[in-house]
């Protein structure tokens, strides 16, 4: 076994040094060899020996061929927001959307990025396994701000890249509007910067529902979406309408390329409802009118200086309108709209989504208005 191996030489290097009093390093080769004759015989590994040795002794790593992960908490003024960290390089930091989702849904469709850059996913408050909230008032955009802004400083990352996916790109917005000096870089995913906006591209997604689909939501919102059912169904939307809404009307904006053959719009609702209803509002998917109301950006776009990357999905539950209107009130911003792409992009079209994103880090832009691109 392997434990043979290095006892042997052990027992050589000792021999070695103890020869008349000679350092090892300095005996000759001729005073070494008789002690290295003495060694015993290493016998041959069974399979079985191998085996032991191999779950006992931790195999070795090229470096550059490995991807550490850290995880942990950071205390963001009383609440803990957990972190999972993984590659190395230059630091993105990635935020995901619900609100209320969790980081998962992220991987591993990113991993590929870990390659060149450390990845750094965060669970917003309230969310996957970050800190629970007693009171649901102090879930707020401007709160998250501060939480991302507490993971950057108590990991010391210096300038990071913040990339956005959904609501997440609603809270990196917001965190570019207030700490773009501590920004390298900002992507902007299927995202929106007013909440009137996205309200108009949400009644526009129910209009076109099949109408039985359409009939069905109707129906579940008329009777109210809290509060009916089993008492297990009461502190969420009812299976119905999840199925009607998430399901129905929703789904061909979520893929397009590879959709999820395990999809299911009963299972995708693991949310902290206490956060959705406080954050997107209690009258179902298709109007935003909780506190997210707040979220009116686009005039404020202007100020944004930090070289922007924009991108959205062609058939996007969030509107390419509303991609192209940020692009064009962000100067120092490019575009790109993938093809046979819904809300998803990074499933749809992995490497495409991959690409465009270290393309965009890794490479120097002018400082000029950049085209759309629509990749083919």
């Amino acid at each position: 076994m392997r434990w043979k191996i290095y006892f042997a030489l052990a027992g050589l290097v000792c021999a070695c040094a103890g020869v008349q009093g000679v350092p090892a390093q300095a005996a000759p080769a001729a005073q070494a060899a008789p002690a290295a004759q003495a060694a015993p015989a290493v016998q041959e590994q069974t399979p079985a020996e191998q085996a032991v040795s191999d779950a006992v002794l931790p195999p070795r790593r090229v470096p550059g061929a490995d991807y550490p992960i850290q995880e942990g908490y950071i205390d963001s003024r009383g609440v803990l927001i957990y972190y999972k960290t993984i590659g190395r390089g230059a630091p993105i930091v990635i935020v995901h959307g619900g609100p209320g989702g969790s980081h998962d849904y992220f991987l591993p469709y990113l991993l590929p990025l870990a390659r060149q850059n450390r990845l750094i996913f965060i669970d917003e408050r309230g969310s996957g396994r970050s800190q629970k909230l007693d009171d649901v008032a102090g879930y707020t955009v401007e709160n998250m701000v501060e939480d991302v802004e507490a993971v950057r400083q108590g990991l010391v990352l210096g300038k990071i890249t913040l990339l956005g996916h959904s609501y997440g790109g609603v809270l990196a917005r917001a965190y570019a509007l207030k700490y773009q000096n501590n920004l390298s870089h900002l992507i902007l995913c299927s995202t929106f910067a007013s909440a009137t906006e996205m309200n108009q591209v949400l009644a526009r997604v129910k209009a076109v529902a099949p109408a039985d689909v359409r009939e069905q939501i109707d129906r579940e919102e008329k009777a109210g979406l809290y509060g009916r059912g089993k008492e297990y169904e009461r502190n969420r939307y009812t299976n119905e309408y999840m199925i009607a809404a998430w399901g129905g009307a929703y789904f061909p904006y979520l893929y397009q390329n590879h959709p999820d053959p395990n999809y299911d719009p009963t299972q995708t609702a693991n949310l902290p409802w206490d956060l959705y209803r406080e954050m997107w509002g209690s009258d179902g998917e298709f109007v935003i009118d909780g506190n997210l109301t707040s979220v009116e950006y686009v005039e404020r776009l202007h100020t944004i200086h930090v070289s922007t990357l924009i991108i959205a999905g062609d058939h996007d539950e969030c509107d390419p309108a509303l991609a192209e209107e940020m692009h064009g009130k962000i100067v120092d911003s490019q575009i790109v709209i993938l093809p046979k792409s819904g809300h998803l992009t990074f499933v749809d079209q992995q490497g495409m989504f991959n690409d465009s994103v270290n393309t965009f880090v890794h490479l120097k832009k002018p400082k000029t208005p950049m085209a759309t691109t629509k990749v083919d």
